[in-house]
This record gives C-alpha cells, sequence and structure tokens, in this order.
C-alpha cells in the first residue's frame, strides 16, 4: 500500500507491518511484528501510554478515528503522523483488534492542499481553468472556462477544440502538443481566438494562456495525463494598448512630416510628403484631386465635417451630387499603384477625373466630411476600377481639403484586402493629415494665383 499499515491484536501485539512503515520509520517486519505494544522502540515511554490508549480507543467507538502523535523511527528520530485507526470485527462480531494507517503529516497535509487547490481552481478561481486530456479534448472545465467559451460546463467535455473555436484552433492544439512532448512552458502566452459561439459577431478574443502538463505521481515513469490550461481575457487591455501604441506612432508620423515638410520649397512637394508620412502602417495607396478652376466658396467649414460623417462600410452610392452639378476634380497628387515609391505631383493637364456619380470623393465634397466606402465580404469584379481606384482596392475613405473656409478638393485613402476596413479613429486620423495638406496646397495656390492644380 501506498500508505503505511500496522495492525494490533486484541492483546496490544504487533500482527502486521508494512513496506511503507518500515520506510518511514526504518523497523522492518521482522523487528516489528510479535512486539507487545509499541512503547520504547516506535514511542517514546514517556507517550507510550497516551499513544496506545487513543489507538486501542477505536475498539470502543464505531468508524475511524484520527489522531495525530509522535513516533520514534529506528535511528531515534521523531516523526510526526497522522493516524486512522479502526477496529478490526472477528466472527463474533466483537473487537478482535486495530488496524491503523499512518502517514507523515507534512505528506498528508500536501496532499490535502493539492486536493484543495484542484477543488478551488475548478470551483472559485477567478481564471477560467481548463484540464485538456492527451487527445486534446476538453475533460473539466470551472465555471469561469465553460462563460468565456459561452458553453455550459458539461456541453464543453470531450469536444475537439474545433468545435469551440473557428480562430486560434491551429495556435492553441500546437501549444497543448509542446507541453505534453516538452513539458511546462517557462512564460504565458498571448492566444488571440474567435468563439464558434460568436460567429454572427466574428469577435476576435485575446487569452493570456499558461499551460502545466499533468503527470500521473503513481507511475514509475511519468506519464502524461493531459494538460492543465489556465487562461484569462486580455482583450480590453490588449486593445487598449494596441490603440495607445497606434496614437503614438500617428502621433510621431504627423510631427515627422511637419518637420520634412518644412524643408520643402515647393508646397505641392510639402502635401505629397505629408501624404507619403500618412500612408506609412495606415493605408497602400494615396491619392489627392483638386477642385478644377478654383475653390469652392461654399462657406460650409463646419458642416457635415468629422468622423461622424463617415458613411457605412458598403459601397458609397446613390446620395452624391449629379454629374451636372459636382465639382470637377483634376488629379494633383498619386502614390504609385505598382512599385513602392513617393508619391509624386501630377502634371496639370486640367482634365478631370472620370469620377461617376455617387462617387466616393464626390460624396465628401458634397457633406464636407468624410466617407467611408468597402466592397464588402464578397468583392466584385471590376468594384475598383468602376472607382478609378488600383486594382486589388477594397476600402476606401474619401475626406475633403479645406482651408481658409474652401473646399480645395479631396485625398484619398486606399487599402488591400489583406487590411482591415476604415473606422472612424482611422477617419480622425486622415482628416489630420488632410488639413496639413489642404494648408499646403492652398498656399500652392496662392504661389501661382489660382486653385492648386486648377
Amino acid at each position: 500500500m501506498d500508505a503505511a499499515l500496522c495492525a494490533f491484536g486484541a492483546d496490544g501485539s504487533v500482527t502486521h507491518w508494512n513496506r511503507e512503515a518500515e520506510r518511514i520509520l526504518g523497523w522492518t517486519a521482522d523487528e516489528a511484528v510479535g512486539r507487545q505494544g509499541l512503547a520504547g522502540w516506535a514511542v517514546r515511554k514517556e507517550d507510550a501510554d497516551e499513544v496506545e490508549a487513543r489507538l486501542l480507543a477505536a475498539t470502543r467507538a464505531p468508524g475511524r478515528q484520527v489522531h495525530e502523535f509522535a513516533l520514534l523511527t529506528k535511528d531515534g528520530r521523531r516523526v510526526l503522523v497522522r493516524t486512522q485507526s479502526s477496529a478490526v470485527l472477528g466472527p463474533d462480531g466483537r473487537a478482535a483488534g486495530v488496524y491503523c494507517a499512518f502517514s507523515e503529516v507534512h505528506t498528508q497535509i500536501d496532499l490535502e492542499r493539492s486536493i484543495a487547490l484542484s477543488e478551488a481552481l475548478f470551483v472559485d478561481a477567478s481564471w477560467a481553468v481548463v484540464l485538456v486530456d492527451a487527445d486534446l479534448r476538453p475533460a473539466v472545465v470551472n465555471a469561469h472556462a465553460a462563460r468565456a467559451l459561452g458553453m455550459g460546463r458539461t456541453s464543453v467535455l470531450g469536444r475537439p477544440l474545433g468545435d469551440l473555436l473557428i480562430q486560434g484552433v491551429e495556435e492553441l492544439e500546437s501549444a497543448l502538443t509542446h507541453v505534453l512532448a516538452e513539458g511546462t512552458p517557462p512564460a504565458a502566452a498571448e492566444l488571440w481566438v474567435t468563439l464558434r459561439s460568436d460567429e454572427a459577431e466574428q469577435t476576435r478574443r485575446c487569452w493570456r494562456s499558461g499551460f502545466v502538463r499533468l503527470a500521473s505521481p503513481l507511475a514509475e515513469e511519468p506519464v502524461p495525463l493531459g494538460v492543465g490550461w489556465l487562461f484569462q481575457d486580455v482583450t480590453d487591455a490588449k486593445r487598449t494598448e494596441q490603440e495607445s501604441a497606434l496614437l503614438r506612432f500617428r502621433a510621431q508620423q504627423l510631427h515627422r512630416a511637419g518637420r520634412a515638410a518644412g524643408e520643402c520649397e515647393d508646397p505641392t512637394e510639402a502635401a505629397a510628403v505629408h501624404l507619403d508620412f500618412a500612408l506609412a502602417g495606415f493605408a497602400d495607396h494615396g491619392l489627392v484631386d483638386v477642385v478644377r478652376g478654383g475653390t469652392g466658396e461654399d462657406g460650409g467649414a463646419g458642416e457635415g465635417s468629422g468622423s461622424g460623417a463617415a458613411g457605412g462600410s458598403g459601397a458609397a452610392g446613390g446620395s452624391g451630387l449629379p454629374p451636372e452639378s459636382a465639382p470637377a476634380l483634376v488629379r494633383a497628387i498619386a502614390s504609385p499603384a505598382g512599385a513602392p515609391g513617393p508619391s509624386e505631383a501630377v502634371p496639370p493637364t486640367g482634365i478631370p477625373v472620370a469620377y461617376g456619380a455617387g462617387h466616393p470623393a464626390a460624396q465628401a465634397l458634397e457633406r464636407c466630411g468624410s466617407v467611408r466606402a468597402g466592397a464588402g465580404p464578397a468583392v466584385a469584379e471590376g468594384w475598383a476600377a468602376a472607382r478609378k481606384w488600383p486594382d486589388g482596392t477594397v476600402h476606401g475613405l474619401c475626406v475633403v481639403l479645406r482651408s481658409r473656409g474652401r473646399t480645395l478638393g479631396v485625398v484619398t485613402f486606399l487599402r488591400g484586402p489583406s487590411r482591415r476596413p476604415f473606422d472612424r479613429a482611422d477617419a480622425a486620423y486622415a482628416e489630420d493629415v488632410a488639413s496639413r495638406i489642404a494648408a499646403a496646397l492652398d498656399l500652392a495656390g496662392e504661389a501661382t494665383g489660382g486653385a492648386a492644380g486648377g
């Protein structure tokens, strides 16, 4: 047995003594069996009467009796043990002796502490805890983990991880497989996942995860029983951290663009510099179109301005000015659509860009604000070409250029399919960039005696 065991006859003599008792106290079975009581060899003489009385009291009480006292080892050391004693009944139903199972107190406390910790983790822990078996299927989950997975505690058990997650399954299974093969990793990992229960919303979540390999303490060689997976949802903190880093980067880009533009003698070149700095990490292409023949004197400086005027994520159209009343836009600056390179001014041909009715750029002029456009989940063939945008464009953001109460044109930022759609924060940043480009173009128009690019 894993526990130490000894037994006493009705006269108090030792009748049984197992190997675990020999390991703890050092006395062999040959040395222990047949002795009368424990006094003088396994217990100090001063304590013998009390110890034996407590052990033999089990013959007069039902059930098991639990005691703690000190025993002596063969080399004279004292060992504090916890005992469970119970009467051994004879054929006539009377007590024929007592058996006593005992273990070192610190070992018992360690065991009880481990059991208590396990129960607390699976009942009261504020972290999500999942016990994953060797087949990478949840075997036990606590209430916090069940809520995080969006399912009941019992419905999660035994299911493949692919039934629980849409995205992040490969990363999670790879981590679990590594832990089973190599052991516990030295640090926590951050996994981005999408729950299958949130399939309609497609919300990505960040789980800070720790993994512990579980092995049987009873096996001669370590045999993996599975992996203890502990995780906590840190999505809000990670998004806040990412947004803060993005704001710092964009503020730095605006600062650097202002410094670089200040060294340009040509205001149109300064506008191109502002566009180039804005594209870094923000968009794939940028276009600047100016109003042909002069700037609009509409006086609508505040009308529809701000990111709140941005249109929906679908393809913009239907609310623009009629072709005969919409101001004509002439291409002034463009970033290269093929090989990477700096944005350059377009020769002033005066030929307007053939934007159709309801084009996002025309809507931005009409609203004096920002308009977002997107191809949607299923990109229609020719969607970008119909809007005179480079091939591969699926997201567009058009922002009006305003300076000194006048509309100078529109700046357009474009993204490919590898990037996410523009959001309100992107529109706010684009408006900051547009104000700097508009100021440079206004200066260029004053220098030439007319509208920039007109």
